[in-house]
């Protein structure tokens, strides 16, 4: 047996062997298991085949339809924001001219430390309707009169980006930071000697070698958009936000899954996310040349 485990044939199958059972075990099972379900009825004790029933329930499902709506604004709006932010910043952070870099790096990542169940519920204080909410008091304090921060479409949105952007850009920004270290100094240095300017050598040098980096971060990004729940479950103290505003799909599968006990319906929206999510990121990653082969 020692023989067994020391032989450089086995011996790497022997370190990736819980990897391979944690990926079975957790993640290729439960989905096997969903699209087997995402086909049933599913009832304590007995399950029903119905065949594609849920799916043409879910594509003339009006809620749902909603909570796609809210899900790609949502995801669009974190694309928008979570990607040049945290860039810039990363870039202000690693230039030469900045001090005291260390704790900079630190602020920006507490956020992504706190726990999101306490943000949140902080968020949602800064955000209430009573007029001494600290938004409305800031509100009134220039003459404006106070706002139902969570029960509006667009603020609603703005809220939710808010505490998404609160959370994510310093880890992001530490992506971009690392991605920094990796590209010589002497670019800079020379592109300065030439007499480019800061924008320039943003421009000309940071973003087309951070390609990589940029690549990375929109993807966990997209996913990270697509698979929001817990933020809006948190600001809107549950699942039921005023009219679905704050509805995201997840939430839909939580409330058909966990408050309505539609496990096969559920199953069904889980599945259609995950596909979405896959040809989202597939075209993505197109685009971007990931998938092109590199010349020799």
């Amino acid at each position: 047996m020692k023989k067994v485990f020391y032989s450089k044939k086995v011996a790497p199958f022997v370190f990736i062997l819980p990897f391979v059972l944690t990926v079975i075990i957790f993640w290729l099972l439960p989905v096997v298991k969903s699209v087997v379900m995402s086909f049933q009825d599913v009832h304590p004790g007995a399950n029903t085949w119905v065949g594609f029933k849920n799916f043409r329930r879910l594509l003339g499902d009006r809620i749902f339809v909603i909570a796609v709506n809210n899900t790609v604004k949502f995801t669009i709006g974190m694309l928008l924001l979570l990607i040049p932010i945290p860039m810039m910043l990363a870039c202000v952070v690693n230039s030469t001219i900045m001090k005291h870099t260390k704790i900079f790096r630190t602020i920006y990542f507490i956020p992504a430390l706190t726990s999101v169940v306490v943000a949140g519920t902080i968020f949602r204080l800064i955000l209430g309707e009573s007029d001494t909410a600290l938004m409305n008091r800031i509100l009134i304090f220039f003459g404006h009169d106070p706002v139902k921060w969570l029960k509006k479409p667009g603020t609603g949105y703005f809220a939710l980006l808010i505490l998404a952007c609160w959370r994510w850009i310093g880890v992001n920004m530490m992506y971009y930071i690392a991605g920094l270290q990796n590209i010589s100094r002497d670019l800079y240095e020379s592109a300065a000697i030439d007499g480019a300017s800061g924008w320039k050598q943003f421009t000309k040098i940071s973003v087309p070698l951070l390609k990589p980096t940029t690549t990375y971060v929109l993807t966990i990004s997209i996913n990270a958009g697509l698979a929001m729940f817990v933020e809006s479950y948190m600001l809107y103290k549950g699942n039921n936000s005023p009219k679905n505003i704050g509805l995201t799909i997840v939430g839909y599968l939580y409330r058909q899954g966990i408050e309505k006990n539609a496990m096969g319906y559920a199953s069904a929206v889980g599945i259609l996310l995950m596909l979405i999510v896959l040809v989202i990121n597939m075209i993505q990653l197109t685009l971007s040349g990931f998938f092109k082969k590199e010349d020799a």
